[in-house]
């Protein structure tokens, strides 16, 4: 295995639509998939989408604190239900800064693993929210783009400072 080059905002493979995986048990592309895990692990992350290592194909890695490692190849994601839901988010391609993305709250997810075994199921919480963060990579769209408010985007260092000094501003009580 190797660790892989992480492309940056900026290069076109992450502006571009990726490509649908022809035979997703193609020995290059179980070498691929092995090699973005260690990337992301490397890096570190929770996700990784392939157009981030150059290989521009429908196909992300994960690894979600609290679930198991895993693959999706030609993910289709659709919502379950209109409820969406605002959260911070970072990116490997983005290095030292984080934005505030609205995303749908739960979501159904379709696919194949690397041994082309179908692979369904429903997600919510950080698991959705990565979900759609990777997969709106294979469509060229970076988690700046989606941001609604670009008061909300920032240094991860900067946000954290200013969330610790606003946690220790004492807050007067009500009055009785």
């Amino acid at each position: 295995m190797a660790i892989l080059k992480i492309a940056r905002m900026g290069h076109p493979v992450l502006l571009r639509r990726a490509e649908p995986v022809a035979d997703p048990t193609a020995p290059e592309l179980r070498r691929l998939v092995a090699d973005m895990h260690e990337t992301m692990a490397d890096a570190p992350g929770i996700g990784l989408a392939a157009p981030q290592v150059h290989a521009p194909l429908r196909l992300f890695v994960f690894h979600v604190p609290g679930g198991e490692p895993g693959a999706l190849i030609n993910p289709v994601l659709s919502p379950l239900g209109e409820e969406t839901e605002d959260g911070w988010e970072g990116c490997l391609s983005i290095p030292g800064l984080r934005g505030c993305v609205s995303r749908w709250k739960r979501l159904r997810y379709e696919g194949v693993d690397t041994e082309g075994r179908p692979v369904a199921g429903e997600a919510e919480g950080l698991l959705a929210r990565m979900m759609q963060h990777e997969t709106d990579h294979l469509d060229g769209i970076l988690y700046p783009m989606r941001m609604e408010d670009f008061a909300l985007f920032g240094f991860t260092e900067e946000l954290a400072r200013a969330a610790a000094a606003t946690a220790a501003v004492p807050r007067p009580e009500p009055a009785a």
